[in-house]
């Protein structure tokens, strides 16, 4: 599951790539029972660290809630992939779920993650999904717009109706398991779940070092849980890089639409 030519090419082209199958039986159950009995503990008060939302079901700051969520956001073969859409220096920004409630959603616009446009030195925000569900035309699939991502702009500059459908969007299903990268400046959005059952995804979400993290990961994770990570994780979470601190000081503008 290394980076191919082809992948190089359709994250460059497209800006997403699905990669099969890479959760293997054991992982993708504990991560679902994690998930499940985290939204039970949590109640009303889950994903309230960062935003909650009608008509699904939310968790944040996962790196603090688990091993297991760990051994997703440092799955080497899939930082490669964020690394060729980044550079190599990039951080963890937020580990988040969002889980479409059946019969309960409305779609999302169209949007870039943290409303975000390239810069003079190129991409700077990158997502990862992990579906912990099968994603299907009906249950709330993500929808993107191939190509955007080289636009520079986004869907709120244009005349069009960021709410309606584009002519040029297709939807990314797949099954549990599976992992879709996504150049997160890539017009996207959460489509309406149409089934009796929830779809569920972990999205694990990367940005340049020289920006500002989504969720400010120093700030949020416990003391012992700081401690007990390995030198890899402390780099990935910029948990000692001083530049990151000053970042999470400053006001940033946010998108209403963040995974």
């Amino acid at each position: 599951m290394s980076l191919t030519e082809g992948n190089e090419h359709r994250l460059d082209e497209d800006g997403f790539v699905l990669l099969e199958g890479l959760l293997d039986p054991d992982l993708l159950g504990a991560l679902r029972r994690r998930v499940e009995q985290l939204f039970l503990e949590e109640g009303e008060d889950a994903g309230r660290e960062f935003k909650q939302e009608v008509g699904c079901r939310r968790l944040a700051n996962l790196v603090d809630k688990g091993e297991v969520f760990q051994v997703v956001l440092s799955w080497t073969k899939v930082l490669e992939y964020v690394r060729h859409v980044l550079g190599p220096e990039f951080k963890l920004s937020s580990l988040n779920v969002r889980s479409v409630n059946p019969h309960g959603s409305a779609p999302q616009p169209l949007h870039a993650d943290m409303a975000a446009v390239a810069d003079e030195r190129g991409y700077w925000v990158c997502n990862t999904v992990w579906m912990l569900d099968d994603f299907t035309a009906e249950n709330g699939a993500i929808r993107v717009v191939p190509g955007s991502h080289r636009w520079r702009r986004l869907p709120q500059q244009c005349p069009a109706d960021a709410s309606a459908p584009h002519p040029q969007e297709v939807l990314l299903t797949g099954r549990a398991g599976d992992v879709v990268v996504l150049n997160a400046h890539l017009w996207h959005g959460g489509t309406a779940n149409r089934t009796g059952s929830p779809r569920t995804a972990l999205h694990a979400f990367y940005c340049r070092r020289d920006k500002p993290q989504q969720q400010y990961q120093k700030g949020l994770l416990r003391r012992e849980v700081q401690q007990r990570l390995t030198t890899e994780l402390r780099y990935l979470l910029a948990l000692d890089d001083a530049l990151n601190d000053r970042l999470s000081a400053e006001p940033v503008i946010r998108s209403g639409f963040l995974r």
